[in-house]
């Protein structure tokens, strides 16, 4: 991704929601839709179970790559790009979904995000991210198969140094990274300063014009909604925010300009 060409509005992925429908409905004002989570081998998968067993919604197909394969083909014709949001114990499926994800144009995203106590336990999630040496492992193998690698984390971990983990990830093949600030706001300026050329995308609490402005202010690259991704008033609100941000800094032309408003979704 470049600064010139890339998103500024993304859609984060959603336990059990976040499919290929979800990302076309959100397409009138994103521009980049993460998939998923998909957890991908054996032990993550009876981790996604075991969430599935106390009420979570989950993505548990029979085979994930197939699933996957098929959202990702669902989204070719559609405005919007598409990465996939994965979770695994193992880095050997890591690498067969980057390959798919490679051959459909699309990101791979590692989660070193999840904190559900099932995921942790078998090496998913956050217990991924305090493990940067394997972290790293997975991102390499995925950017070996020629795809584009986010690495999707969380501040306020204890023990990690979220601006040494950017520029680990980034030694290692990846381009994007996306930060779940939990009212964190200042972790994304550290990001930035430490790895430059990583693409930032921040997140966690994303609205309207405040809160769209103070993650653009310290350095974020874009944005991304999670929870009110379903929800096209907040969608059209921060579309507008984030246009209007870059068109005060440097004069950009809206790209919002032909996009749907939220009443014209409402009555679909």
């Amino acid at each position: 991704m470049t600064r010139e060409s890339s998103p500024r509005l993304v859609l984060a992925s959603l336990s059990g929601e976040a499919d290929a429908g979800w990302a076309c409905d959100g397409s009138l004002w994103a521009d980049l839709a993460m998939l998923g989570g998909i957890s991908l081998d054996g032990k993550s998968r009876d981790a996604a179970r075991a969430l599935v067993a106390r009420d979570r919604s989950e993505f548990l197909p029979p085979d994930p790559l197939v699933f996957v394969d098929f959202q990702l083909a669902v989204l070719a014709d559609t405005p919007v790009c598409a990465g996939v949001n994965v979770r695994s114990a193992t880095v050997a499926p890591v690498r067969e979904v980057a390959r798919l994800c490679a051959a459909h144009d699309a990101a791979v995203e590692i989660n070193a995000h999840c904190r559900q106590a099932e995921l942790c336990r078998v090496g998913c999630g956050e217990s991924l991210l305090r493990d940067t040496d394997r972290l790293c492992e997975y991102v390499t193998a995925a950017a070996e198969q020629g795809a584009e690698v986010s690495v999707k984390v969380r501040a306020e971990v204890d023990g990690v140094d979220l601006a040494e983990t950017a520029r680990r990830v980034e030694e290692a093949g990846a381009t994007v990274f996306h930060v779940d600030a939990m009212d964190s706001e200042d972790v994304v300026a550290s990001v930035a300063d430490a790895a430059p050329d990583l693409y930032l995308v921040a997140n966690n609490g994303v609205r309207d014009r405040r809160t769209v402005s103070e993650y653009l202010d310290y350095g974020a690259d874009a944005v991304s909604v999670g929870r009110p991704s379903t929800d096209p008033r907040v969608l059209q609100r921060v579309r507008e925010a984030i246009d209007g941000w870059f068109d005060a800094r440097d004069g950009s032309r809206p790209v919002s300009d032909d996009r749907r408003t939220a009443s014209d979704a409402d009555a679909r």
